[in-house]
């Protein structure tokens, strides 16, 4: 029926050739039609380019476009206008061939046209491999290109001109490595495996040279990681553990003692060579050794430490260590550090004598005897001299103390020192006994000096020491008397002599050698003796001052040629001379007496001559002057009096009561000396007299509210001279308690004021009390008094501050965007004072702004007019959503005032803003492509989203989404549908964020056959009165049924169930595009397809695009592993391609019988060329076939590009009997079995030809048998060329396991 139906539709073609009529011509293209440009970044729907025909008789033409490319554009049939449908890409066709067709009413005329594709810079580079993972030893050497990364750009020009940079290092080094144009990584610092990271991580950008797309200059870069590990390499030298290294051991210890353990490790991490450790060199050689292998360090003989006290008992060894191996530039890689070994003592040695200092270094030799000398009497503690003693015990610490004593005849006469001492020491014999040590009784005395060691009692050694005893001068100077009495006057001239006096020594070398001195030193001043006859001499004559020292008691000492002493005392008498005269006992006299009393005053004086002589007697007088007569003194006792009553009025008031006179004192010596003292007498007044006001009223005036001011001044005056009775003090009896106070001032010698004020406590009050009268009195300090009034007027200040009352701050309600409000409020403030004058301020605005912060207000809302007056500025626009609060801080003035604050406490007024519906719902911009599987979109299922805010508050805010209008758009007619009903919204908020989302659900199913895509009107509506709304316009794609792809795997619907994670990943990675799984069937209808799952999914780009089945195959073809991955894990079949069998419409048989008449011979020719040219073709596709096996192998990859739609490959080792040229001029498509469907196959082997299930089922399986070949009688029947061809090919392989599989349904020789 098929072939049938070929022929007839081949005769139908061909009619028009008998039935065309004369005088009408056929249409024709213009000339520029062969060839047209497009940009690949053309939007769907904008204008490609218009067809243009011209028709020689003007009639209408309508304009179509075919081929397998016209899907890529919608013409209009009327005007031939091309528009773009489907996205373009450059990188996927170049050059899109159509076939235009344009017909009038009988002809139709047709022409290829040639779409090249221009290039948009729409490609990102792509980095091949994905990801670098290095390793590089240590050395790598600088500038060394570690490795080069490579990413390719599909566009073209400089849009695939591609640069590369290092964006970030991990760790982050970035001096460490640098990228070329090339993209070869290069080192530019060393690598360090210690010191720095063992691993980085390197983002390295790709970034193309740019280019136009959607009319902007645009740059496209992706990015790769690579992985860089760096490996160690010997090139540091061993390391010490635990430095450093300090140990002990004892003497004696055995052979093979462990002393210390000495630890390196190989410094390079990575590597850890073996250690190998050595004794370089040490100080005393021959005691240790050293394990090469562990470093334990071992005793090698045993030590004897005082044998090793040249080098302070300490050894010292250096260690080497050693790695095993060469480090990289061929050498022995060591390091050496230091051993310190103290030897520890043991007790083993006694103390010994020597006859040495600490110092000498050769003293070696053990001594048992001494000899020294000592001066007799020498004084205890004195050391025996001219001998070294030095005691030495070659121990160490407590090992090397031990103790001295002393034994023999003259033990008792010395002592040893020290008697206690540690390890070395140098001993001293000394005196105990001074008195025993006389040369008069022995010369010589002998002792014997035993030590022994502190700790074990049997080691001593004994020594005998041998001492000379030296005679010395011991006997002194001696004078005859003890005292000597001498006289002299205390005016003798200097150089006088008083008397010689000399002393004896029995001493024989004392002769003729003593010599003399007085003492104390400071005698010396006075007198000086001979030094060595004695004579005493005046020194300084005038220090003889009997009235200072009248007698003087020097030491005079001798000493002899031994330098002993002897004295004797100089008693030595000064004689007195009239050289002082009196002395006034005071420097003046200065006594006080009431006028009207007597006097009594005692002069008195001193002479410091000697007393009860002449020069010591002394006599008074009164010098003549202006009282000199009114006073009389007895001239042997000083006593002043005075001759008559004393009356203070007959004294001059200058002189203040006060009389001055002059008493001589003179002495009876001749010559007689004498002296003058001032004496004055105060004669003090009595109080006779009262105080007396200047005037006899006084009248003020003073401010109110001025504490402590000044009101005025009083005065009077008192006739006393005296300041005790002249003294006046001011006071308030009356009229001011607690308001007044007066302070008493001396205005002169005779009168006193009294200054009267404001109590410093009290301020005067106008508005109280608006005058006092004061009683003032002024009294003596006898209290001998006199009264006067005073008229003090107040004076009315403006002292009050100004102040707001409480309706003046109360809130204030404004809604915003309001003007024209006038006066909000008048603020009336109060002052208590008559005269005053109020003015007010505005101190400052601060707003309550709407991310809830206090802060200025920029904003000048509000006017406070100096009259009190707040007022709405009409120049501003208050807006709730900037500020919801404004706190006016303010204060009232009063410009009158005088005193105090001339402002009141500043006031608060705060002014809410009321918030009105004044702002319109706002759509956040989404930045996201909605799309929709109408085929998975069950009801309720969300297609898209959308969300807004609302800068208003409370219900103002309160937004609410709805669908409002919802129409489909279709992609072929570009026509709307109305869709009202089939989308709702649904309203969630966040309250924190204060943001709305409508989710867009469907109501209904969606039909999946609709192609286009869905316009939905979203409204966001406030909840405000009046409420405002905005909407916005969805586009939603729509992938409909014609995406549908159809997997089909030789596995169970359970084990497919399984895997689908794993197939959807898989799916995903090769296509770059979300899949869809609508569902997996069971295919069990027929035996054959016994355990067969079908997939049935959508393949949707992020930007609403879909796969289709045909370019599916295409997809999957690129990518191999993908392909393996499916094919072999889970048994990939076959792949529906999406076509279908036309069917034949039933009219169709009609016209084919009014045509049978004309065409019954033409059919007959037409049948036997078709037989002959099938027979023809089929043996030539099996020689061809056997002919390309040979080149076919099992692991053959092919490469190079596919042809879409089949698995033919433009290159050598395709499919050879896909790849061969079938002319379509010559091709009319009579194969019986043969179709379009045949030829997407994704195996040439696959039984599935495309049909559907039931199709199948009924079709009868046919089996088409092909002459023998005549030459191999023997071989096997084959019922298709390929599988001749390819059982060929497995004889050729004798070791391989034969695989093949015949599928009678099937004929592949017509694909």
């Amino acid at each position: 029926m098929a072939s049938f139906f070929r022929i007839m539709s081949t005769v139908l073609l061909i009619l028009p050739y008998f039935s065309q009529a004369a005088g009408n011509l056929m249409p024709t293209f213009c000339n520029d039609m062969s060839t047209k440009f497009l940009r690949e970044d053309l939007k769907i729907g904008d204008y490609a380019f218009k067809i243009c025909a011209i028709d020689p008789e003007n009639r209408a033409l309508t304009y179509r476009i075919s081929g397998v490319n016209a899907m890529y554009f919608t013409v209009n049939p009327d005007t031939g206008d091309v528009t773009l449908k489907s996205l373009l890409d450059r990188e996927d066709k170049e050059t899109l061939p159509l076939m235009m067709e344009v017909s009038d009413e009988a002809y139709t005329a047709s022409k290829e046209l040639f779409i090249i594709v221009e290039d948009a810079n729409d490609n990102r580079p792509i980095f091949n491999p994905a990801t670098y993972d290095e390793k590089f030893p240590e050395n790598t050497p600088v500038g060394t290109v570690l490795f080069t990364v490579s990413a390719t750009d599909k566009d073209q020009q400089l849009a695939a001109v591609v640069n590369y940079s290092i964006e970030q290092v991990v760790p982050n080094d970035p001096d460490l490595f640098e990228i070329a144009r090339t993209g070869e990584v290069r080192l530019t610092a060393p690598f360090n495996y210690t010191s720095k990271s063992t691993f980085y991580q390197l983002k390295i950008t790709a970034k193309d040279g740019g280019g136009q797309l959607d009319g902007e200059e645009v740059f496209q870069n992706s990015s790769t990681f690579a992985f860089i590990a760096v490996d160690d390499v010997p090139d540091i030298d061993p390391q010490f553990l635990n430095v450093v290294f300090q140990t002990s051991v004892n003497e004696h210890a055995a052979v093979d003692t462990s002393v210390f353990h000495v630890k390196a490790i190989d410094g390079d991490r990575g590597i850890n060579d073996n250690i190998i450790f050595s004794i370089q060199n040490t100080n005393a050689p021959g005691f240790f050794r050293i394990d090469p292998s562990s470093g334990v360090i071992f005793v090698n003989e045993i030590i004897d430490r005082e044998s090793l006290l040249h080098i302070h008992a300490v050894v010292n060894l250096t260690v080497m260590a050693e790695e095993k191996n060469l480090n990289i530039h061929g050498n022995k890689a060591t390091a050496t550090e230091n051993v310190i070994i103290n030897i520890v003592d043991i007790n083993d040695n006694k103390p010994v004598f020597y006859n040495c200092t600490e110092s000498d270094s050769d003293c070696i030799s053990e001594v048992n005897s001494f000899t020294g000398d000592i001066t007799e009497h020498s004084s205890r503690g004195v050391p025996v001299e001219n001998m070294h003693i030095l005691v030495r015990d070659l121990d160490m610490g407590n090992h090397a103390k031990f103790n001295f004593c002393l034994k023999g005849e003259d033990k008792d006469a010395f002592t040893v020192s020290p008697t206690t001492a540690m390890q070395q020491a140098a001993v001293q014999i000394l005196v105990k006994s001074s008195n025993s040590v006389d040369y008069e009784k022995k010369t010589t005395m002998k002792v014997q000096i035993v030590v022994c060691d502190a700790v074990v009692a049997n080691f001593c050694s004994t020594a005998t020491v041998t001492i000379a005893v030296k005679d010395i001068n011991d006997n002194s100077p001696e004078f005859a008397k003890e005292t000597y009495y001498l006289d002299v006057k205390e005016d003798t001239k200097n150089g006088m002599m008083l008397a010689t006096i000399t002393a004896t020594d029995p001493d024989t070398e004392d002769k003729n050698q003593i010599t003399y001195k007085l003492l104390p030193e400071r005698m010396l001043q006075y007198f000086e003796v001979g030094k060595t006859n004695g004579t005493i001499y005046v020194k300084n004559y005038q220090l003889l001052d009997r009235e200072k020292i009248d007698n003087l008691a020097p030491t005079l000492q001798a000493t002899d040629y031994a330098n002993n002493t002897g004295t004797t005392v100089l008693e030595i008498s000064i004689i007195d001379i009239n050289d002082n005269p009196p002395k006034i006992t005071r420097d003046a006299y200065i006594d006080y007496v009431k006028e009207g009393s007597d006097l009594h005053l005692s002069i008195q004086a001193v002479d410091d001559d000697k007393p009860d002589t002449n020069n010591s007697a002394i006599r008074y007088r009164i010098e003549p002057s202006e009282y000199s007569n009114n006073f009389t003194i007895n001239s042997n006792t000083g006593m002043l009096e005075n001759k008559g009553p004393l009356d203070r009025e007959h004294i001059k008031p200058s002189l203040n009561g006060a009389i001055h006179l002059i008493v001589t004192a003179y002495d009876l010596g001749t010559p007689s000396l004498s002296s003058l003292v001032n004496v004055t007498i105060n004669v003090e007044d009595i109080n006779d007299n009262g105080p007396i006001f200047t005037s006899s009223k006084y009248t003020f005036y003073v401010n109110e509210s001025e504490s402590d001011a000044h009101v005025g001044n009083v005065s009077a005056s008192d006739s006393d001279q005296m300041e005790n009775y002249n003294r006046i003090s001011f006071s308030i009896l009356d009229g001011g308690f607690r308001s007044f106070i007066i302070r008493t001032f001396q205005e002169n010698t005779t009168v006193f004021g009294g200054s009267i004020s404001v109590d410093p406590d009290t301020e005067l009050d106008y508005e109280t009390v608006k005058n006092y009268t004061l009683t003032i009195q002024a009294a003596d300090m006898d209290r001998k008094n006199y009264n006067v009034k005073v008229k003090v007027y107040v004076l009315d200040v403006n002292d009050e501050p100004p102040q707001f009352t409480p309706q003046d701050l109360q809130p204030l309600n404004v809604k915003e965007n309001t003007t024209g409000l006038g006066v909000l409020r008048k603020i009336k403030g109060t002052d208590m004072d008559t005269k005053h004058s109020l003015v007010y301020e505005l101190l400052s605005v601060s707003c309550n702004c709407v991310n809830f912060t206090l802060e200025a207000c920029e904003k000048s809302w509000f006017i406070l007019m100096p009259n009190g007056e707040v007022i709405v500025n009409d120049k501003s626009v208050i807006d709730y959503e900037m500020c919801h609060e404004a706190t006016m801080t303010i204060q009232v003035v009063d410009e009158f005032t005088q005193k105090g604050k001339n402002h009141s406490s500043p006031g608060t007024l705060k002014i809410n803003i009321m918030d009105i519906n004044d702002n319109v719902p706002e759509f956040i911009p989404a930045g996201t492509l909605f799309v929709v599987v109408p085929e998975l979109a069950a009801r309720q299922s969300e297609v898209a989203k959308v969300s807004a805010t609302d800068r208003d508050s409370g219900v103002n805010r309160a937004i609410t989404f709805r669908v409002v209008k919802s129409e489909f758009i279709h992609d072929v007619s570009g026509r709307p549908q109305d869709m009202a009903g089939y989308f709702e919204a649904e309203t969630t908020a966040d309250k924190d964020n204060m943001i709305y989302t409508g989710s867009i659900k469907t109501t209904k199913t969606l039909d999946i056959n609709l192609k286009g895509r869905y316009f939905i009107t979203v409204e966001a509506k406030d909840q405000g009165a009046p409420s405002h709304s905005t909407t916005i316009k969805l586009d939603v794609y729509t992938v409909d049924s014609s995406f549908r792809v159809q997997l089909e795997f030789k596995s169970t619907v359970t084990d497919m169930k399984v895997n689908e994670d794993t197939i959807k990943r898989t799916l995903m990675s090769a296509t770059g595009a979300t899949v869809h799984i609508v569902d997996i069937l069971d295919k069990t209808k027929d035996v054959r397809n016994s355990g067969y799952a079908v997939l049935v999914a959508y393949f949707v780009y992020q930007n609403g695009t879909a796969i289709s089945p045909k370019d599916i195959i295409v997809i999957l073809q690129e990518d191999p592993q993908a392909v393996n991955v499916l094919i072999k894990q889970f048994g990939l079949q076959y792949i529906d391609s999406g076509e279908t069998v036309t069917e034949v419409d039933p009219m169709f048989y009609g016209l084919a019988g009014l045509a049978a008449g004309f065409i019954i011979l033409l059919i007959i020719m037409i049948t036997s060329l078709v037989c002959t040219q099938k027979s023809y073709k089929r043996k030539l596709k099996a020689a061809n076939a056997m002919k390309s096996t040979a080149f076919i192998g099992t692991n053959n990859h092919h490469s190079g590009q596919v042809v879409p739609g089949t698995n033919k490959y433009n290159m050598e080792g395709a499919n050879p009997v896909l790849n061969l040229n079938i002319d379509t001029a010559t091709d009319l498509g009579f194969d019986e079995e043969g179709s379009n469907a045949d030829r997407v196959s994704m195996n040439s082997l696959d039984y599935n030809i495309d049909m559907n299930m039931t199709e199948k089922d009924t079709m009868p399986m046919m089996m088409i048998e092909e002459e023998e070949d005549e030459e191999h009688p023997n071989e096997p029947h084959y019922i298709e060329p390929l599988g001749a061809a390819l059982a060929h090919l497995t004889k050729k392989r004798d070791s391989e396991e034969t695989h093949s599989f015949t599928n009678p349904t099937l004929d592949t020789t017509d694909l």
